[in-house]
């Protein structure tokens, strides 16, 4: 019975593993570790053209094509556009609820948008058509 214990135990580690480490895109240029172990993290700027007013995490009807998963300074966000205003974006429900997404990276200095949190999955300008997955 011991060896299916441990079989069990190493199973179950090697998930919450997993899920863990997808709570972030390697190869994120957005987010870095200075030498002094604190993480500075960079969200898409603003465009020099007027926004209207942004459309709250709290609504639903804001994300008809999926939320945009951004990195911030409070973590990894799901947001309801990529500029990550306030207000925008809530805590990030990933591994614990499925809904469309999509993950907002820095890729050689260019904003992406990924069908997955993973830079070789099919990654597309933000100015690009979106196309979310369910995950």
């Amino acid at each position: 019975m011991k060896p299916i214990a441990l079989l069990i135990n190493a199973v179950m580690l090697s998930l919450a593993a997993g899920s863990a480490s997808a709570q972030f895109v390697k190869g994120n240029e957005a987010v870095s570790v200075m030498p002094d172990g604190t993480k500075k993290v960079e969200t898409p700027p603003l465009p020099t053209a007027s926004l209207g007013t942004p459309c709250p995490a709290e609504r639903p009807s804001c994300t008809p094509s999926g939320w945009l998963m951004v990195e911030t300074t409070e973590g990894l966000r799901e947001c309801t556009e990529y500029y990550a205003r306030p207000g925008t974006c809530r805590a990030s429900t990933f591994g614990t609820e499925k809904r469309p997404r999509l993950w907002i990276v820095k890729l050689k200095g260019v904003w992406m948008q990924c069908q997955h949190p993973d830079i070789t999955s099919k990654c597309v300008s933000t100015k690009a058509l979106p196309h979310a997955v369910m995950q």
